[in-house]
């Protein structure tokens, strides 16, 4: 038998029609027409295109698809992202890569005023891979769902921060030690972001009470080394998931809020260097996962018999504060000294136990060395008696 196919070879540059005979025994012919369409063959001038670097060319045809999604460019500049020296790019930054310094990628982009419109960035961020900053204010992006981890923390950033990102459903944002200046917005848990970074910049203002909104999964927030005032909200006690909270070193004031006896999972909570007055709450103190309460330098005065507990145990920290009476002076005081009393006592034995031990083996060795003395006194014995004997 003779089996005819005939192939109609499609592409974006190629169509043409060819018999493939395919000799498989005697008989009858058969035709039988199959349409096979092959994938998009790179045109004579994309392949003539030199780049510096390979990872330039990969990122290439990531830029120019996102350029051609731009719908709004007032400013006229996507004209300059044309050739192949992406470098020179407007709002695109090269450096070398970490893991090759001979090598030249496309290391950050900063759009930040460039007005420009499109309708999503998936298929552009998440196609570059040694991106490390990305910075868009004043942009009309109306998607980023591609975005899930924001870090732009230790850098020289100042202004303010764009609202809309806190309502970006990221799961990580890092702002941390920059220079921002501005009033945290109230829709700050809109995001369900698990760790919110926002130490060392220069944030205003209350913490919102729309916080709870990041219940569902905000396990770690630093607000630390800012100017935040006003009182803690009660809402900080939705926060079931959260382990980390960190707001030392700010301006907030009024009294603790019961409801942080409500977080079960916290481990470490920071409020020291503060405007706090009022008494500690005990139902705070007797939550089984803590390991760090840091109150120090506030205006606390008074704290219940949990949290006595934990200060014997330097879990809680309240010094610098206007808790009155000598009880609780006493308190702090005993608990420091029995705690150094028992590191000296604990030390002293440890130091005394190796000469009692050196001198038991001492004192075994030189019975060792009798004992072997001795029998070889009584050989000696035996061997002058079978002298005489002889």
């Amino acid at each position: 038998m003779i089996l005819l196919l005939s192939f109609d070879v499609k592409s974006t540059l190629v169509k043409s029609q060819r018999p493939l005979m395919v000799i498989a025994g005697r008989g009858a012919a058969a035709a039988v027409s199959v349409q096979v369409t092959l994938p998009p063959v790179a045109s004579p001038l994309q392949n003539q295109l030199i780049f510096a670097d390979q990872r330039l060319e990969i990122v290439y045809p990531v830029i120019q698809r996102f350029k051609n999604l731009i719908t709004s460019d007032p400013l006229n500049i996507t004209s300059s992202w044309i050739g192949t020296d992406i470098c020179k790019y407007k709002g695109f930054y090269c450096e070398s890569p970490p893991d090759n310094k001979s090598a030249i990628a496309l290391a950050s982009i900063d759009f930040n005023g460039f007005q420009l419109s499109s309708p999503t960035l998936v298929g552009f961020l998440d196609l570059l891979p040694d991106l490390a900053l990305f910075h868009a204010n004043s942009n009309n992006f109306s998607a980023m769902d591609g975005l899930s981890f924001l870090d732009i923390r230790y850098n020289f950033f100042s202004g303010s921060v764009p609202p809309e990102l806190f309502a970006k459903d990221l799961d990580a944002l890092f702002l941390n030690n920059n220079n921002f200046m501005t009033r945290l917005p109230d829709d700050i848990g809109a995001t369900h972001v698990e760790y919110l970074t926002l130490a060392n910049n220069k944030f205003f203002g209350p913490i919102p009470r729309g916080i709870a909104k990041a219940l569902s999964g905000l396990s770690e927030i630093l607000l630390l080394d800012n100017m935040l005032s006003g009182c803690l909200p009660y809402e900080l006690g939705l926060l079931k998931e959260a382990v980390v909270f960190d707001a030392g070193n700010n301006n907030l004031t009024g009294p603790l809020p019961f409801s942080l006896g409500c977080l079960e999972k916290l481990e470490v909570l920071n409020f020291a260097g503060n405007l706090l007055y009022g008494s500690v709450p005990d139902v705070l103190c007797g939550l089984k996962n803590l390991m760090n309460l840091s109150l120090s330098d506030n205006y606390l005065t008074q704290a219940g018999p949990s949290c006595m507990r934990l200060i014997k145990n330097g879990v809680l920290d309240v010094r610098k504060n206007c808790i009155p009476g000598s009880h609780f002076r006493d308190q702090w005081l005993s608990a420091q000294r029995s705690l150094r009393v028992q590191g000296i006592v604990h030390t002293r034995i440890r130091i005394h136990r190796f000469p009692v031990g050196f001198l038991i083996s001492v004192l075994q060795l030189l019975n060792w060395l009798l004992h072997l003395l001795n029998h070889s006194l009584e050989m000696i014995v035996v061997e002058f008696q079978l002298l005489n004997y002889k």
